[in-house]
């Protein structure tokens, strides 16, 4: 791979909790990829905007507020509405399994929930993302 994968990591909404997705940059980071973390409390358009201006590959979204079927949707919309369909956008956080369909109906590639493994993740980008 020449070019590294970029990854966006953001936590859309009100949640005030970002340790999972520190965890995550971090993992992405050390097997090779570019991370852009933008911090609390981001709002969807915030989040496409960043994503688009930073030229990603990926936008991972943390959310442990419950609010992940307004919200994860939204950023993939705004993503396509702003012509970037081709930036992967996947989920992960406190997020039931019975809402998994629905996320992935709109827009979500993945969603992992608490137990995955950061090297789950890793593969799981490597094989969806081709550089």
């Amino acid at each position: 791979m020449s070019e590294k994968i970029r990854v966006l990591i953001a936590k859309p909404g009100l949640d005030g909790h970002d340790r999972g997705a520190k965890f995550v940059a971090r993992a992405l980071r050390d097997a090779g990829m570019e991370v852009i973390y933008t911090g609390l409390r981001q709002t969807p358009e915030a989040i496409a905007n960043a994503a688009i201006q930073e030229d990603v590959d990926a936008v991972g979204l943390s959310i442990l507020s419950g609010a992940h079927n307004t919200l994860l949707p939204k950023v993939a919309e705004l993503l396509k509405e702003k012509n970037a369909p081709d930036i992967l956008v996947f989920g992960g956080g406190v997020i039931p399994e019975s809402d998994i369909p629905f996320l992935k109906e709109n827009g979500i590639k993945a969603v992992f929930t608490p137990g995955t493994t950061s090297e789950q993740i890793v593969t799981f980008l490597t094989d969806n993302i081709k550089k």
